[in-house]
């Protein structure tokens, strides 16, 4: 009885040996792969380097979508905060507003207003990770967006399943003015990109035992911040953010509608009291150029949808150009 049940043990382990190698040599490639992997995503969020792509160089005419202008313009001192989305699926595989081919794993985003193509730095005002992105085409037009980010870049920035983030958008003037030339010259290269400014402000301050130090808001002078580095990071799939991604320790930051900005107090005042009844309305002083203005604004409001809902109301009572602010 054990003498029939042997040998048949011993032909099944035998015949397994080839089996097991061949597992063993396909998880060794998947390793590899892996690694290779990693290792150009690290080099993507550290900021190394940034692919021309191929489509031609556009800034394009003003236009229109849904009763609201845009002025596409060469801006080399862009910077704006407020919610950003991402875009994927159904825009895959489809040409960009610069005659690319949009692949929603690329490090691209969609801007209404800057050239196509330019480079911006998007930092999540919620996490502190801090990624550089080419802008190849149009969009978001929903109201209260900045930037539409691939969904690679959602996936490093960290905001994939939320669906939107509050962000700090920065141009990268002499990367964008390299795109250019690329661009119109119809070469394809990597264009070396400078590391993060250390004033870059995050907004959600990350478990540490490290003081926290006051700070400005954004839009106040970077140099009354002094941002702390802290090596804590929110949990994350990909292991190669825990290594690669500069994480920066300041205050938080709120929603606001903006529905003005007025260089008359009594303008601002104004305005205050059409919106009173919408939430809680203030007026902030801001300076510019020697003078200042007066800023009108609902808020801080709690979450993205409850600022989306004030924003709507805030334009169907006729302020066109109200914006959603993170600050």
């Amino acid at each position: 009885m054990f003498s029939t049940v042997a040998p048949f043990r011993t032909l099944s382990c035998s015949r397994m040996r080839p089996l097991a190698l061949l597992v063993f040599c396909a998880m060794a490639l998947a390793a590899c792969a892996e690694t290779e992997f990693l290792v150009h995503t690290a080099k993507q969020v550290r900021g190394d380097t940034i692919s021309t792509g191929d489509g031609r160089y556009k800034v394009g005419s003003p236009y229109q979508i849904k009763g609201v202008w845009y002025y596409p313009a060469e801006d080399y001192e862009y910077s704006e905060t407020g919610i950003a989305s991402w875009y994927g699926p159904n825009f895959h595989g489809k040409k960009t507003a610069n005659g690319e081919t949009y692949n929603q794993n690329d490090m691209t985003a969609a801007h209404r207003t800057l050239p196509l193509p330019s480079a911006v730095r998007v930092t999540n005002l919620e996490n502190g990770r801090s990624i550089v992105l080419r802008i190849n085409d149009r969009g978001p037009f929903a109201r209260g967006r900045i930037i539409d980010v691939s969904r690679r870049g959602a996936q490093l920035l960290g905001f994939e399943r939320n669906g939107v983030a509050k962000v700090r958008v920065d141009v990268l003037p002499d990367e964008s003015r390299q795109l250019k030339v690329a661009a119109i010259n119809g070469g394809s290269q990597q264009i070396q990109v400078a590391a993060a400014p250390r004033e870059v402000v995050v907004a959600k301050p990350l478990p540490s035992t490290t003081p926290r130090t006051p700070s400005a808001s954004v839009g106040t002078p970077a140099s009354t911040s002094t941002p702390v580095r802290t090596n804590t990071l929110p949990p994350t799939a990909d292991p190669v953010l825990s290594e690669e991604v500069e994480v920066l320790q300041v205050s938080p930051t709120g929603i606001y509608v903006q529905a003005g900005a007025f260089s008359q107090l009594e303008n601002a005042l104004k305005m205050r009291d059409r919106l009173y009844d919408m939430g809680p309305t203030q007026i902030s002083r801001f300076p510019v150029s020697g003078t200042e203005i007066y800023r009108v604004r609902i808020g801080p409001l709690a979450t993205v949808d409850m600022a989306d809902a004030t924003l709507t109301r805030v334009v169907n009572s006729g302020v066109s150009e109200a914006q959603l602010i993170v600050e």
